[in-house]
């Protein structure tokens, strides 16, 4: 190749290393505490501990952690999320080539006729493609806004991952409390239907009024009633966690109820510093956004500067193809253009403005993004010692409520109390059941909360992905 052809991709290279125009990245203000409004358990672990702690290591249940393992595997719509990221990729190397030269080889025949004798031009050289010097960091930003794009994407799998794991447990968990629901109801209708058949006798025999009997025929309806709306209800979650899981879920991974053994995640101790807060991956996306859109407005500053292009060849040129490589037909082409913009009908300067106006809206969604999951972060936090006591209380109350149910059927034998009084002391034991279903399933979602809210170790790392 030519010296001067040499000479110019040299300085080409040289030139990919001049500063950039981008400005300093804006500091976030999103003016949270320090820490976390209401302490938890008074446990103070170490940010890191529970910023690494696995999906594995908190998941209880090994039949929920197979469904869990199943769902990462198949969804689809945290694969839709990992071709995202891929894109991205893509999307980030190929504007990364932009800043090294692209050289190529190109052998040519042209065949030129008319009223003249017809002549043959044969080519074959090698070069660089227009290369635009890097003077002021126009590709350089360009370049850098789609690398942080694609961290971008990568945080954005990873938020897509930790919300599929909390979806499927509390699907899971919803599974469980609704066929405990679907057992006391069931329960239940077996009590009313026996009790109703003594009643149907003793009415035949007269010692009870139609009132009575019509009571219990209302209790066994209700009965009947919710055990066929909690049957569908089980049917429902059934169908909401294979497609969660991405295919049929095995019967042996399935709950079998919600019994006083059943916890699908270890409780989360308190104490965590708010800077945690900044590990969600949500808020690193946001953060990468910020970046992507500070690197524009350097590209957008570099647009007002003049810009150098470089075009060069070198091969050889022969009318026979038999003789393109023989002495005297080498030749060697090298076109500089430099564009200076001078009038753009302000078309520069709004484009600046544009990008400006990007960067203050990612900081403000920066801003935003943490505001939103520190109060996600406390509202769990303090949701923590409540569902615990309102749990505590369900679990007194149904204790009370079928002491209330055995004295007063034994008063109604007896003939002390009426049949509405019995009634009335079923109604509430039944109530009851189902309270301290609701209060465990409450209790179990929140603690899958505030672990995807704290945004802590679903990946089992936090290494940061290779472009």
């Amino acid at each position: 190749m030519n010296k001067t052809l040499g000479l110019a991709l040299a300085i080409a290279l040289a030139g990919t290393g001049c500063a950039t125009l981008e400005p300093r990245l804006p500091e976030a203000q999103p003016q949270i505490p320090q820490s976390w409004p209401v302490p938890e358990n008074g446990i103070t672990p170490s940010a890191t501990a529970v910023g690494e702690v696995g999906w594995r290591d908190v998941l209880v249940d090994p039949r929920l952690e197979r469904v869990v393992a199943q769902a990462l595997e198949n969804n689809r719509d945290l694969r839709v999320a990992m071709l995202n990221v891929e894109r991205a990729r893509a999307q980030y190397r190929i504007q990364r080539a932009e800043r090294v030269p692209a050289v190529g080889a190109n052998v040519s025949m042209e065949r030129t006729g008319g009223d003249a004798p017809t002549t043959d031009s044969f080519t074959a050289s090698a070069g660089l493609a227009s290369f635009e010097l890097d003077l002021f960091g126009r590709v350089r930003n360009l370049s850098e806004a789609a690398l942080q794009q694609y961290f971008a994407q990568e945080e954005n799998r990873r938020a897509a991952q930790i919300s599929l794991i909390s979806t499927v447990a509390n699907a899971w968990m919803a599974l469980a409390a609704d066929q405990s629901l679907l057992a006391i109801a069931e329960d239940t209708l077996r009590a009313q239907e026996a009790s109703l058949r003594l009643t149907e006798r003793r009415h035949e025999l007269g010692a009870v009024s139609g009132l009575v009997l019509a009571q219990a025929q209302t209790q066994v309806e209700t009965a009947r009633a919710d055990q066929a709306r909690y049957r569908g209800q089980v049917e429902q979650d059934r169908h909401a966690l294979d497609l969660l899981a991405g295919s049929p879920v095995p019967a042996g991974d399935l709950p079998q109820g919600f019994d006083d053994g059943l916890v699908a995640m270890t409780a989360l101790p308190g104490g965590v510093p708010s800077d945690l807060l900044l590990r969600r991956p949500d808020i690193q996306a946001s953060e990468h956004a910020l970046r992507s859109a500070n690197a524009n407005i350097g590209a957008a500053r570099a647009a007002f500067f003049p810009s150098i292009k470089l075009t060069g060849a070198a091969g050889s040129m022969s009318g026979e193809f038999s003789s393109l490589f023989d002495g005297g037909t080498r030749f060697w082409r090298f076109a500089p253009q430099i564009s200076i913009p001078i009038f753009q009908g302000g078309a520069l300067k709004a484009n600046l403005g544009v990008a400006t106006a990007n960067r203050d809206i990612a900081l403000a969604n920066y801003e935003k993004a943490i505001q939103t999951g520190f109060r996600e972060v406390a509202d769990a936090i303090s949701l923590s010692r409540t569902l615990a006591d309102q749990r505590a209380a369900a679990e007194r109350l149904l204790t009370a409520a079928q002491r209330a149910e055995q004295l007063s059927k034994a008063r109604y034998d007896a003939g002390y109390d009426s049949y509405l009084t019995l009634l009335d002391a079923q109604r509430t034991r039944y109530a009851a059941q189902q309270g301290l279903v609701a209060a465990r399933l409450a209790e179990q979602a929140n603690r899958m909360t505030l672990y995807s809210a704290m945004g802590g170790g679903w990946d089992g790392g936090t290494a940061t992905p290779t472009p």
